[in-house]
């Protein structure tokens, strides 16, 4: 432990964000950095607890007091071996984690938690900066072949790790670049996509291989791949977005959050889009249905498009600001979350359901919407109450789908595939070892669980290439 009194003597320092009228006139990330001195000092007040709960609530078990010392000792190369040693993408997590330390965090008991997230960016970028970042080359190959179908943080995780067991690893990506939703996901303001970039290079030079471009099942085949491969391993994610059932739907100008995003992440990359083909929300009244990240990611991408208003509808109730009682920390706190991209100018509405989509010579006008009301039955299960009277109509000439993720998209590979589906329509796996019901073919990540957090598709990546290594090296 670095400094003892720290926490006494240091507060809570963040980065804070970018002028906001600077920050939404372009797709550079909005988040701020602290100088050195300041870092180190905001490292100096984790508390090196007797119980780390930091480290308990931690998806990929990050061992945060140690690497928090050795930052606020300004030993960079320490900080980052053992921040990398659980997580292969620390530069990721520091962006766009929910950073669930920090909610565990024991000084969060007073809402002043240690800035785990940004300490965590801040040494991987300092990392990268003095050449402690190099290639790791494995000195011996098995002479085993792996393919990784999926290229985003699960498909990563599970390339990187087979790759240093000392395996030949082959990525395919059906998009013309790797990443999954961190490169046509996440906006550009959030997540700087050439650190993607910085990575691939770093693991092409360890000698992993990407193929982008590459749809398994049509470009090579189910057969082809089961023969060429000694295991392979889905990591597609679950992009099978949940619609909106309702009268309307079909539309002009309502379209997925996923389309809308990773177009414009697409433009950012300065990739060319017909004028038709368009998404575009200047200066139109947006609405956006579905109150989450991604929904939170099409306010702040409409509003950097010049949008005339933008309004985001949740169907659940507003959520308080502090914890509830039956909400104890060191738990998740479900409480109000205010987004950079809200503090942007957005309406936020709570407790409204969609009842059908407006529209002249077939181009959508608004929503007509409806107050709920929560309530439980005799078995507390929630059951939702539409309050009489209180239908209202929404202007908008873009609605946007941000409902979340069913599970991943069964047309194409998984069916060509024959993997089976669990009662959820994810990728069914032995719980033990992460194979599915195929002969040597392994699923991780979001396409086996269903649609979670990036830090939890890292780590299903890491325990899944531990299952392949085993499987490989015992077969």
């Amino acid at each position: 432990m670095g400094k003892p009194t720290g926490f006494m003597e240091v507060g809570r320092k963040e980065s804070g964000y970018r002028p906001l009228q600077e920050r939404i006139g372009d797709f550079g990330e909005v988040e701020q950095t602290l100088n050195e001195e300041d870092r180190k000092a905001q490292a100096s007040r984790c508390m090196d607890c007797g119980i780390p709960f930091c480290h308990w609530a931690c998806t990929v078990c990050s061992k945060i007091p140690e690497w928090q010392d050795a930052l606020y000792r300004g030993d960079y190369k320490e900080a980052y071996e053992v921040l990398s040693s659980t997580n292969a993408f620390p530069e990721f997590t520091g962006r766009v984690c929910p950073a669930l330390c920090e909610k565990s965090c024991v000084l969060n008991i007073h809402n002043e938690p240690v800035t785990i997230r940004e300490n965590e960016s801040a040494i991987v970028e300092k990392a990268f900066e003095l050449g402690i970042v190099e290639p790791r080359v494995p000195e011996v190959r098995t002479g085993k072949k792996v393919a990784v179908i999926g290229s985003g943080p699960a498909g990563m995780s599970v390339a990187d790790l087979l790759n240093q067991y000392g395996h030949t690893v082959t990525v395919y990506e059906a998009d013309n670049a790797i990443g999954g939703l961190l490169r046509y996901g996440i906006p550009d303001f959030k997540l700087n996509k050439g650190l993607i970039d910085r990575r691939q290079n770093l693991f092409e030079a360890e000698g992993i291989e990407f193929l982008v471009n590459t749809k398994v099942g049509v470009d090579i085949s189910k057969t082809e791949l089961l023969k060429k491969y000694d295991a392979v391993c889905i990591a597609v994610g679950a992009m099978q977005p949940r619609d909106l059932p309702v009268e309307g739907r079909d539309s002009e100008g309502v379209h997925f959050a996923m389309e809308f995003l990773k177009q414009q992440n697409k433009v950012v990359r300065g990739e060319k889009i017909k004028e038709a083909d368009r998404i575009i929300a200047e200066n139109k009244n947006v609405l956006v249905i579905g109150g989450g990240d991604t929904g939170s990611d099409c306010v702040g991408t409409s509003i950097r498009q010049k949008a005339k208003s933008v309004t985001q509808i949740e169907i659940m109730p507003k959520p308080p600001k502090e914890r509830m009682d039956n909400n104890p920390w060191p738990y998740w706190p479900n409480i109000m979350r205010t987004s950079s991209s809200h503090l942007e100018g957005c309406e936020r509405r709570w407790s409204l359901a969609t009842k059908k989509i407006l529209s002249e010579n077939g181009k959508v006008t608004g929503a007509e919407v409806v107050k709920v009301e929560w309530t439980k039955d005799e078995s507390g299960k929630f059951v939702m109450n539409e309050v009489p009277g209180s239908n209202e109509i929404i202007k908008a000439e873009l609605i946007l789908l941000s409902m979340g993720f069913v599970h991943p998209e069964h047309e194409g590979l998984l069916d060509s595939l024959k993997v089976e589906y669990d009662n959820r329509g994810n990728v069914k796996t032995n719980a033990l070892n992460d194979q599915t019901t195929v002969s040597k073919v392994f699923a991780c990540g979001d396409a086996k669980s269903g649609a979670s957090l990036v830090v939890r598709a890292i780590d299903s990546g890491r325990r899944t290439a531990e299952n392949i290594n085993t499987y490989l090296t015992t077969k």
